[in-house]
């Protein structure tokens, strides 16, 4: 493949750019880009100009056979290594050593220079493609971000975001065209937002400022696993916290990683899961519409909205997920595990290494995991937790139904499922995240389609 050099383009334009950029752009036959950046060169370049249509991923590898042998361009905004072009172009199988990448400084770096915040110290949100939602995860007080915006209506919703979780005193600044000759910054306070739509071209810095209205003791999103049920919508089909936060341990969510939560429930596995890295990829698989739906809203409001949710029964919905998203990393089954065919599924899914942890509080379903644990080792425990519950004028311990965890690692060696004699009456597990019943077709109803 010939070389494609792409070229960082700032608000300034051609006068921003180094000698050896305008070079190539001048040498160039061809010029991909977007409207805005193409509309910044010279009558100097005299290359042909195209702009990405729209959608754009799916228009790049036949781009790149039209132009293949000329010597091509790409602009890119700002750096196109953070967020931008020469990610997509890698990601579309573009080898690195045919990208020939001249970064302008980002608009992370721009921002932070104008505002006197360390670039290391500011947490980078964007919000180009994605729900704002995805902004839920960033909010602790104290915390000063950087919001990449999708258009000139990105600070509106943002500002009516920071209000409604309590953070309306926060200080939100718009820095707009940073760079250029047209550079503005204004700003204004979340709760009443009132500054009109500006500049397309724009990033949002915020200084997260809690409330003082927001009650002490109000559930709180932490870092580490083990979220305030409360936080969750829920029919009751919901992993509680401790015994999630211990799932969660077994599983040992790392950068990058997949998990497959199969009988979504409440989709709090997932969720935690995809809170534990901003890499971390996951799909929840549930039968039940409405659950689904209710996973959906929670990974939304949990600052994770690219939780992929699948209405469907396992293990039917299973079968393609594997060839379109690779083998998953970890597999969590909270229900439907006397369903004939969950366990082998999920265990045929994993590569060595694999890790797969299942949670019930049926005796039919311990049965089961005790036959998986004789043949395929790991670990096989009780998880008991009680709660401090007055009793008259006195204080109690209420005892919640002990959960039964069998947590695996899948070695090289690992021999196949074999027939466990699972009842075919397909009762669910007793976490309640129910995936038993009829199987149908796989739908995809939240997240990255």
């Amino acid at each position: 493949m010939s070389a494609i050099t792409v070229v960082g383009v700032g608000a300034d334009g051609w006068p921003g750019l180094s000698g050896a950029a305008r070079e190539a752009l001048v040498a160039a036959d061809a010029v991909l880009g977007g409207a805005r950046q193409l509309a910044l060169l010279p009558e100097e370049v005299t290359a042909d100009r195209v702009s990405w249509p729209s959608p754009l991923r799916p228009s790049v590898p036949g781009l790149l056979e039209r132009f293949a042998g000329r010597r091509l361009a790409v602009l890119a905004s700002g750096d196109p290594m953070f967020h931008g072009i020469g990610r997509t172009l890698l990601e579309c199988g573009v080898p690195a050593e045919s990208l020939r990448v001249l970064p302008h400084p980002s608009s992370v770096s721009l921002a932070c220079a104008r505002l006197g915040w360390p670039v290391e110290e500011a947490e980078v949100v964007t919000l180009v493609g994605r729900p704002v939602e995805s902004l839920h995860a960033a909010l602790y007080p104290g915390r000063r971000l950087l919001v990449l915006s999708a258009d000139a209506s990105t600070p509106a919703r943002v500002a009516e975001l920071l209000a409604a979780r309590g953070y309306g005193p926060s200080r939100v600044r718009v820095l707009e065209q940073l760079g250029g000759p047209a550079e503005a910054v204004r700003e204004g306070v979340a709760e009443g937002w009132s500054l009109p739509p500006g500049d397309p071209l724009n990033l949002l810095a915020v200084d997260c400022v809690l409330d003082p209205a927001v009650a002490p003791d109000a559930p709180r999103q932490q870092l580490v696993p083990g979220l305030r049920d409360e936080l969750f919508e829920s029919d009751g089909q919901l992993t509680k916290r401790h015994v999630r936060a211990a799932t969660l341990a077994a599983l040992g969510p790392a950068p990058g990683e997949l998990l497959w939560d199969v009988g979504g429930g409440s989709g709090s596995i997932g969720i935690e899961w995809l809170r534990a890295h901003r890499s971390c990829r996951a799909v929840s698989v549930e039968r039940d519409p409405a659950r689904a739906e209710r996973i959906v809203r929670n990974a939304a409001a949990l600052g994770v909205p690219r939780l992929r949710v699948v209405r469907g029964a396992a293990p039917t919905a299973l079968a393609e997920l594997t060839a379109e998203l690779g083998r998953p990393d970890a597999v969590f089954v909270g229900g439907g595990l006397t369903v004939p065919g969950v366990l082998e599924a999920c265990w045929a899914a994993l590569g060595p290494g694999g890790r797969l942890v299942a949670n019930t509080v049926t005796l039919e379903s311990e049965a089961l995991l005790t036959q998986w644990y004789r043949r395929h080792g790991g670990e096989l425990v009780k998880l008991a937790v009680a709660y401090a519950v007055p009793v008259g004028g006195f204080t109690g311990w209420r005892q919640s139904m002990p959960v039964t965890q069998w947590s695996v690692v899948k070695g090289t060696d690992a021999a196949p499922a074999a027939d466990t004699g699972a009842a075919t009456n397909a009762s669910t597990s007793g976490n309640g995240n129910g995936n038993a019943g009829k199987s149908g077709a796989a739908e995809v109803v939240g997240g990255a389609k």
